[in-house]
């Protein structure tokens, strides 16, 4: 499934939201190719979608969730990757 959270991550004068799947990478590519997210959006577990694009991201099929249940959902389906230090 694809999981998005709420725009609330203020960075370069714009607010984002984390596009994932609790299913697969795969998955996740494939939904952000078919909306022209482009691959510089990835970062490790989960795509970087500006505030302007929620909207269209959920029209689409992602499935709105709280930022701590998207990241649950990572770590349950075993495909969260956390920074490293």
């Amino acid at each position: 499934m694809i999981l998005i959270d709420p725009p609330q991550v203020p960075s370069r004068g714009r607010l984002w939201s984390h596009l994932a799947s609790d299913t697969s990478y795969e998955e996740l590519h494939a939904f952000a190719a078919s909306l022209g997210i482009p691959e510089r959006g990835f970062d490790r577990d989960h795509y970087d979608v500006p505030a302007e694009y929620y909207d269209q991201m959920v029209a689409a099929g992602a499935v709105p969730v709280r930022s701590r249940e998207l990241v649950a959902r990572l770590v349950a389906a075993g495909l969260r990757r956390r920074k490293e230090r």
